[in-house]
């Protein structure tokens, strides 16, 4: 290109800047090169990081300044008459990008014009130059500035220059087939690519307008082989040209008159015609995928049956109805069901003992219920699971209880928790002719367990709760029914499903709250708390090793003795199972865990004085027998959901006429175990020493200390009872004796339930004696010797052998 072709080039460049209208720049080969050669570049230069655009050499190009870095460094560079080096953003949604976030690549550029908008934003008017790459950012403020290095380009030489040409010739033809058959791009595009001569400007004028990935685009940048440049973009417009053909020919098949109520037509015709060209309709598909799979199944005829026909209607059904994704999800749902799929069972009965013992101390009668099963099993072959539910207070087992079963039986292993269940639904499911119907969650953890006889934890039972949306307790009546649950319904199944393989397991910590028609199905196995000997053994055996492993503590480096633990355990926990032990473990291993990292010396055997200083002050204090007590004060034993406790009933006389006042917040039933128990008094004083006078002339308060903690049952009756007797006839109640037991107006003592968490908490108040209902001493026969060790029961009938047994 001579000098005058030169002029011109720069006076359309001028007009553009003046018109700000959009400028194709028609250069030669000759004259592109030199333009791109006279660029002086120094070895620092400004970095401008862009988003979403990879400028090439020698093309024009406006981009829209946000930030205020880019805007300083724009105005700089144009002040000063320098270049930049603009380098696309690897991710353009970074806000303020670090030199990471940039690619290594770049093309220097020269800022033509800075345009203020009406709007407020800033346009600025930039042209590539020369490529290069950046080695090192020197600085980030106000903005990058990098070392740079320019690249060369590599020009095919030799015989390569005539295949370079039909690339080149290859780019304009795709080019303008793309001009052609697409819409968006205007036709006086076609007359700026034929008047481009220079086949580097013409490579690099296409890479910038092509629709394709700015990942693409960065990688035909950074090619430094002409050749292999066009190369790449001889791929991406080949695929670009299809894309449109394939458009075109869709829409040419789809002909109809556009308005506004054949547009949703127009849509599915096309949607149609684009499935033919794959190949297939998706419903079609869809469905011949779960015909294949149906044809896998082990299930009944007449499963199969109702599975065709539910099938048969998926296919006529419109996609585009919310009625379709039922549909799917149901026939999908009864495909990925284990219909009479089942696990063997294991029936090897010392290995599933063992299994057992190793993974929780005690708990000898679920044990023995599970070894009990296993051995039925193995002998008549077949058994209809049994329907277990182990209730005790929390932190004992129960839950865990059920992994080690399943390993035990070799089943597979499911939980579902029913704390806060209210809506019966979640058991029964949603008729499916509701918009997002579901399965219940018994069939979807079955689904879940891939097997039709899985150990199935029914977690919490006693928690569930019922609402306006139906009463899910009696929705589980048939699921826990052995007789009824072989054909249990599902409402968005809707065919029988056979549960009567899978083996239930309900935890619960009280079965006050459960009803009785659900707790008629189920056999009942009481999980009791702990006495301090099994607590020490659970730690030693589980709960240590698994919180030093959890806190990255050596083995060999911290180690707790017999004497330590039982001073941790009743001086930092008040529990019936393992649970709050395990997290003051926790928290003692975290802070030997601190030290060890910090490089501080910590003692091998702790001792009483470290957990103190570990753990801080003991946080409580043993329940303790008091010495010394007057009239008035009895020891009484009471179940909590945490275990059992004692409880300390004290009166008091005041003159007055004969009333009685309660206090401690108490509960109905106990008011009335109060009100019985003055009633017998004084219609037994002569029998009792007590002159009538004195419970006629006085008023007597009956208090329960810890006020704080509601208390009700009827176990305090003879508590009561020998409390006001005390009180009355000034005689002290003996050291060491405790009592529970209810009372009935005849002076009658009736036998009460939580014996077990009762003489634990007498154990470890240091009671000695202990009075209970002749009718409790089955449960008492029950114990192993090592909870009743070192106590002696006395076993009552009446009243009168309470007082004679606790009164001095």
């Amino acid at each position: 290109m001579n000098k005058t072709n030169k002029a011109s080039f720069n006076f359309q460049l001028s007009d553009f800047l003046e018109s700000e209208a959009e400028f194709i720049p028609i250069v030669e080969d000759d004259d592109y090169q030199q333009l791109m050669d006279e660029e002086k570049v120094p070895d620092v230069i400004p970095i401008l990081p862009l988003r979403n655009t990879v400028l090439f050499p020698g093309v024009i190009f406006p981009i829209s300044i946000g930030r205020e870095k880019s805007l300083q460094l724009v105005r700089d560079v144009q002040k000063s008459k320098g270049v930049l080096g603009a380098v696309c953003q690897k991710d353009h949604k970074t806000e303020d990008p670090v030199p990471e976030d940039l690619y290594r690549v770049g093309t220097i550029a020269r800022v033509l014009k800075i345009l203020e908008l009406p709007d407020g934003s800033t346009s600025v008017i930039i042209q590539g130059r020369k490529r290069f790459q950046w080695h090192e950012i020197v600085s980030d403020t106000p903005y990058f500035t990098g070392k740079v290095s320019l690249l060369d380009e590599v020009k095919p030489e030799g015989d390569e220059k005539r295949e370079f040409e039909a690339i080149v010739g290859s780019l304009k033809d795709l080019s303008m087939r793309i001009i052609k058959g697409s819409s968006n791009i205007p036709p006086e595009a076609s007359f700026a690519l034929k008047n481009i001569d220079s086949p580097a400007f013409l490579i690099n004028y296409i890479g910038a307008n092509s629709e394709i990935k700015i990942s693409e685009k960065q990688r035909v940048l950074e090619t430094n082989d002409l050749k292999k440049r066009g190369l790449l973009l001889v791929e991406h417009l080949v695929r670009e040209v299809q894309l449109v053909e394939i458009k075109n020919d869709i829409q040419s098949k789809v002909k109809i008159d556009i308005d506004q109520q054949q547009r949703e037509y127009l849509l599915q015709q096309q949607m149609k015609t684009i499935q033919n060209e794959l190949g297939a309709s998706p419903i079609e598909q869809a469905a011949k995928e779960l015909e294949a799979a149906s044809k896998k199944k082990k299930w009944s005829k007449e499963v199969a049956d109702v599975f065709k026909k539910e099938l048969d209607k998926l296919r006529r059904l419109n996609p585009a109805s919310g009625e379709y994704s039922v549909q799917h999800n149901y026939l999908q749902t009864m495909i990925d069901l284990p219909w009479e799929q089942y696990t063997k069972d294991v029936f090897d009965l010392k290995k599933a003992q063992r299994i057992l013992d190793r993974d929780h101390f005690g708990l000898d009668k679920v044990k023995e219920r599970i070894l009990e099963h296993l051995a039925v099993l193995k002998l008549k072959g077949d058994l209809k699971s049994p329907i277990l539910c182990l209730y005790g207070p929390p932190g004992v087992g129960k839950t865990s209880l059920g992994k080690s079963v399943a390993e035990a039986l070799g089943r597979q292993y499911v939980r579902m928790s029913l704390g806060g269940l209210h809506d019966e639904s979640e058991v029964r499911g949603h008729r499916k002719t509701y918009i997002g119907a579901m399965p219940g969650r018994i069939i979807q953890n079955i689904k879940k367990a891939g097997s039709s006889n899985p150990v199935f934890i029914l977690d919490e039972i006693d928690k569930i709760s019922s609402s306006y949306h139906g009463d899910p307790a009696s929705a589980l009546l048939e699921v826990l029914d052995p007789e009824q649950n072989s054909n249990f319904h599902d409402n968005f199944l809707d065919v029988d499903y056979d549960l009567s393989k899978v083996m239930f397991i309900a935890t619960a910590n009280t079965l006050n709250s459960i009803s009785a028609p659900l707790l008629d199905r189920m056999e009942l196995i009481n999980v009791t708390g702990y006495i301090v000997e099994e607590k020490v053994e659970i730690a030693r055996q589980h709960l240590i090793p698994k919180q030093l492993a959890n806190h990255g503590v050596p083995k060999s480096m911290v180690s707790l003795n017999k004497k330590v633990l039982t001073y941790l355990i009743e001086n930092y926990t008040r529990e019936s199972g393992v649970r709050q032990l395990d997290k003051v473990l926790a928290q003692l291993f975290r802070k030997i865990a601190l030290k060890i990292a910090s490089d501080e010396e910590v003692k091998k055997s702790l001792t009483m004085a470290d957990l103190r200083e570990y753990l801080g002050v003991e946080k409580y204090s043993r329940d303790s027998w008091e010495k010394d007590v007057p009239p008035g004060v009895v020891t009484g034993l009471a179940w909590t959901a945490s275990g059992g406790d004692i409880l300390f009933v004290e009166s008091s006389l005041s003159k007055g006429k004969g009333n009685l006042t309660l206090t401690g917040n108490l509960g109905d039933v106990m008011k009335e175990s109060a009100v019985l128990a003055l009633e017998y008094i004084k219609s037994h004083a002569e029998e009792l020493n007590i002159d009538p006078v004195i419970a006629e002339q006085n008023n007597i308060h009956v208090h329960v200390p810890e006020g704080a903690i509601p208390k009700d049952g009827p176990s305090a009756g003879v508590t009561m009872v020998t409390s006001m007797a005390s009180i009355f006839t000034g005689r002290p109640v003996k050291p060491r004796v405790a009592m529970t037991g209810e009372i009935t107006l005849r002076g009658k003592v009736l036998p009460v339930g939580g014996i077990k968490e009762k003489i634990l908490a007498a154990k470890r108040a240091g009671i000695l004696e202990i009075i209970l209902s002749k009718d409790n001493q089955k449960d008492v026969n029950e114990i192993k010797n090592i909870y009743v060790e070192g106590l002696t029961f006395h076993y009552v009938e009446n009243i009168m052998n309470v007082l004679e047994l606790a009164l001095k």
